[in-house]
């Protein structure tokens, strides 16, 4: 189960690029529901997730190289591309996306909880911009069938 919630962030809001980070490519298979393949780092992974906005199933299953590089051409839609900071804030940790072309320069965080009441008692850094978590036009997949 996944339970995350999504802000907007502001260029120039927040150093986020002094911090560590891994890039990601992903592209999507189907996205009702969302069927995703991601290569993280020199990782490769196949994701199933269920339907939701904030709390929603999620499974992984590890991928190889050549796996990931066949079905990727099979994606439909924007290929997304971004580098994701890590940002710890306590007990949790911000995952701060810096998206590529064709979506840059949208900066968006997430931050996953372990459970609702977690999510929803959660009180954003004042460096937060709007929160897009029940925002479906924020859900990559979704970016991922944006016509540019």
């Amino acid at each position: 189960m996944e339970i995350e919630r999504k802000f907007l962030i502001k260029e120039g809001a927040f150093p986020f690029r002094e911090y560590p980070y891994k890039d990601y490519e992903q592209g999507y298979l189907n996205t009702d529901p969302v069927v995703r393949v991601r290569r993280e780092g020199d990782d490769y992974v196949l994701t199933y997730k269920g339907g939701g906005m904030m709390v929603r199933e999620e499974h992984n299953l590890p991928l190889n190289k050549e796996s990931f590089e066949h079905l990727i051409q099979k994606a439909d839609g924007n290929i997304i591309r971004k580098r994701r900071y890590f940002i710890p804030l306590g007990d949790l940790t911000i995952e701060l996306d810096e998206f590529k072309e064709p979506f840059a320069p949208l900066l968006m965080a997430e931050v996953e909880f372990p459970s609702e009441e977690a999510a929803r008692s959660f009180t954003p850094p004042e460096w937060f911009g709007e929160d897009v978590t029940l925002n479906k036009e924020y859900h990559n997949s979704t970016m991922s069938k944006r016509q540019f």
